[in-house]
């Protein structure tokens, strides 16, 4: 097993950077609908911490954000800089890439933190989705939009490749680090696949 207890500087670096571009996500959100500076960073701190908040509970870690006021103060900082940046005239797609880029990273950011505490790897794989997706949906059923698990271009499917890739690597004895780039860049780019070329999964059909 890779020295990830709790996690590497490398990884918390790229926790706090996940964190960072899901709370970017959250404030854009909140700039669609012009709210005050005070909803832009209480979206920015529920989509940036959701997740992983919810990873910490179920694998019995202490909460991140709780013991590291940091995270909170990167999640306050992107708000603002959402806000004083006009974000409300980017364009709409920035959302969706914002929220690819933060799902890639968080996947195997997830998955690496349940593995350093001994989670078995199918829920190590489940702990990374959790944490890609939860901030996300809280985001979107906050902001009244349809939530990202109804949408039908792939995007669980993408956070769960990122992290079995990145599990299956460093099982496989490659550094974390790098295994964990190529997971985030496999689940990336399946979800970019999804945005830019609308790839989905065959849904049910009733017979």
């Amino acid at each position: 097993m890779p020295d990830l207890n709790p996690l590497s500087a490398t990884f918390a670096l790229l926790d706090y950077a996940g964190v960072a571009v899901f709370a970017a996500s959250g404030a854009l959100a909140a700039a669609r609908y012009k709210h005050t500076i005070v909803t832009f960073a209480f979206f920015a701190a529920v989509t940036g911490v959701g997740g992983g908040t919810l990873r910490d509970l179920l694998i019995g870690a202490p909460v991140f954000w709780v013991q590291n006021q940091l995270y909170l103060a990167v999640c306050l900082g992107m708000a603002l800089l959402v806000w004083v940046t006009r974000a409300d005239r980017w364009p709409a797609a920035t959302l969706l890439w914002l929220d690819a880029a933060g799902m890639a990273v968080y996947a195997v950011v997830g998955a690496a933190k349940a593995m350093s505490y001994g989670v078995p790897p199918l829920p190590c794989m489940v702990m990374g989705v959790l944490t890609a997706s939860f901030g996300g949906i809280v985001r979107d059923v906050l902001a009244n939009e349809p939530s990202i698990l109804l949408r039908p271009e792939i995007y669980l499917s993408a956070a769960a490749l990122a992290a079995t890739v990145f599990l299956v690597l460093a099982a496989m004895g490659l550094p974390p680090l790098i295994a964990g780039a190529i997971g985030a860049a496999a689940g990336f780019v399946l979800r970019a696949g999804a945005l830019r070329f609308g790839w989905t999964l065959p849904g049910y059909r009733r017979v």
